[in-house]
């Protein structure tokens, strides 16, 4: 008969202080890619499907909750951070007794589903399983004593002696068991050692001496593994991390100028034959068509680009959609709530608001458009804007098809200007324009016979 499979609890150990990154923020709250370090942590445990997540939380708990508020998981606080050992079992009383329990790290952000799984399955067959990797430079990081290849212990650096800081597996902290083994083990854990803690990793020689399999897991990429302890460490990681990114985009079908200067801060898809200059930012939810093209010093963040989009050096995009075809910058801001129609020219200096732009309009230089509609094939002028805002609340502009408006022009909201009309260059608008109609709302030109220049007055030829 099958035995039926042990539920999966994970504990997350997110109380550190990480003192090294010499920060007010905790450390697990700094940003890899875009997203916290416990972002990433969560979202990888999450793809086991786990009965249960426990977060043990200690320095700065509330800031911690508070970015994670309506979270999934188990709050646990460790009011006195005594080591790995003791986080763990601040959680244990809240854990299923047949649970299988795996312990992961809030600042470990690389680790893969697979030696998770793996950890598990261990765990679920009654061993304890090690999640251990091979470092050309292990520094001060704990140490995997085999005897006959067998795992007979984790020594902690600042314990070890000379022969076993020669050793270069390490121990990443990573480790899963069954609870009916685990909460054994942590109350007979003692802090005899150099650092007066806990140490989950005490638990191997326990498992050892009671007879329990142990199970190394030695991951064959040691990223999966590295964690955070200063801000030196996350750049390093940010870069690895990128390198990571950048060649599963250039897999799909993308070419980038310049993979150390490509920064993806989220979730991408990219179509074919897409090209990303330099110093290009990609953050939250973006989407790029097929041929899209995206040139230097260019941030685009939660928008979709259609097939054949161009987007000239300096330019943001921001929460829009662009349709196909299209063509923005250099220079351009596109603002949250943008959505241009195909063949749509948004030029140098011009910003868009909660802008709908039909196909084929055009505002080429130095324009604000906010809080308008404008259909097919219109024209802005250079230096026109939308007064959108009364001081109090904000208006909308309606302009139709076929509309040129020329350089200069004030649209004062709320306004209509209707289609195939036309606005007078330095013309300001407060009525409705009705179709057809040439708008002309500026002073009549007077020019002044016999003016004396101001330099000049006051002076006798």
């Amino acid at each position: 008969m099958t035995q039926p499979t042990p539920p999966l609890e994970v504990v997350v150990l997110a109380a550190g202080q990480g003192k090294r990154m010499a920060s007010a923020m905790p450390k697990v709250l700094h940003p890899l890619a875009g997203r916290p370090l416990l972002r990433h942590v969560l979202d990888t445990v999450a793809t086991l499907s786990p009965a249960a997540v426990h977060l043990v939380v200690g320095h700065g708990a509330d800031r911690v909750q508070a970015a994670f508020e309506g979270e999934a998981v188990s709050w646990v606080e460790q009011s006195q951070r005594l080591g790995t050992g003791h986080a763990v079992a601040q959680a244990m009383p809240d854990v299923a007794d047949d649970a299988v329990v795996l312990v992961v790290y809030g600042d470990v952000p690389l680790i893969g589903r697979g030696v998770l799984e793996d950890a598990a399955r261990q765990a679920a067959a009654g061993r304890l399983a090690v999640v251990t990797a091979t470092l050309e430079d292990p520094a001060e990081l704990g140490r995997i004593v085999r005897q006959d290849g067998e795992i007979t212990g984790i020594v902690e650096y600042r314990d070890a002696d000379e022969s076993q800081r020669a050793i270069r597996e390490i121990n990443s902290g990573i480790m899963a068991a069954p609870k009916r083994l685990l909460a054994p083990w942590l109350d007979r854990l003692s802090p005899e050692n150099a650092q007066a803690e806990y140490y989950l990793t005490d638990t191997v020689a326990m498992a050892v001496a009671d007879g329990v399999p142990v199970a190394g897991l030695c991951v064959d990429d040691p990223l999966e593994v590295t964690g955070v302890n200063d801000r030196a460490q996350l750049a390093d990681l940010e870069r690895a991390f990128q390198g990571r990114l950048v060649r599963a985009l250039m897999a799909s079908g993308v070419s980038v100028a310049d993979p150390a200067r490509l920064d993806v801060r989220g979730d991408v898809r990219a179509g074919r034959d897409t090209f990303l200059d330099v110093n290009v930012v990609l953050e939250g939810r973006v989407v790029l068509g097929d041929d899209v093209y995206i040139g230097p010093g260019c941030v685009v963040r939660d928008s979709e680009l259609g097939d054949g989009v161009r987007l000239e050096a300096h330019t943001v995009v921001d929460g829009a959609r662009v349709g196909r075809s299209c063509v923005l910058g250099p220079f351009a801001r596109v603002r949250p709530g943008t959505v241009l129609a195909e063949n749509v020219r948004i030029g140098n200096f011009v910003e868009t608001k909660k802008a709908v732009l039909g196909a084929g309009s055009k505002a080429n230089h130095l324009a604000y458009l906010g809080d308008a509609t404008l259909g097919a094939d219109c024209n802005i002028g250079a230096g026109t804007i939308t007064c959108n805002y009364d001081g109090v609340d904000k208006h909308a502009t309606t302009i139709g098809n076929d509309v040129f408006v020329g350089s200069n022009s004030t649209l004062v909201a709320p306004l209509t200007i209707e289609d195939a009309a036309f606005v007078a260059a330095g013309s300001t608008v407060t009525t409705t324009v009705r179709t057809g109609d040439l708008a002309v709302g500026r002073g009549r030109q007077r020019n002044v016979r016999g003016w004396t220049r101001p330099d000049r007055r006051g002076r006798k030829d």
